[in-house]
């Protein structure tokens, strides 16, 4: 099986975008877009690690079982963070730190052995 030779002018241009996409992520970080600042920062990292399972994992030229490898791990991971976020969605939102449904330690509970 012969390797796929990749020159190095693909390797520094996916590089750049490599750059370019951390200076939007740290851009981003610092503005105010509300509730779709996870929003983009998932669909930043999304794109970056994107260009890294392609070009530095070689990916893109690998066989087809290769492939088909790597798109059931992004379904799998697309289906954990859909319900991890899917369950932080139904938690109450509005409480304060400290609040909770936990009972509250009184005097008593420390003195009863």
């Amino acid at each position: 099986m012969s390797e796929h030779i990749v020159s190095p002018k693909v390797y520094f241009t996916i590089f750049a975008a490599l750059m370019v996409g951390t200076g939007i992520t740290v851009w981003a970080a610092f503005q105010n877009f509300g509730k779709f600042n996870i929003v983009i920062a998932l669909g930043v990292a999304t794109i970056k690690a994107t260009l890294v399972v392609l070009y530095f994992m070689h990916a893109r030229y690998s066989p087809h079982r290769t492939q088909l490898v790597i798109v059931c791990a992004v379904f799998w991971l697309a289906i954990m963070l859909g319900l991890t976020l899917a369950d932080y969605d139904t938690r109450p939102h509005d409480m304060q730190p400290g609040e909770g449904r936990l009972v509250q330690p009184t005097p008593a509970h420390f003195l009863s052995v």
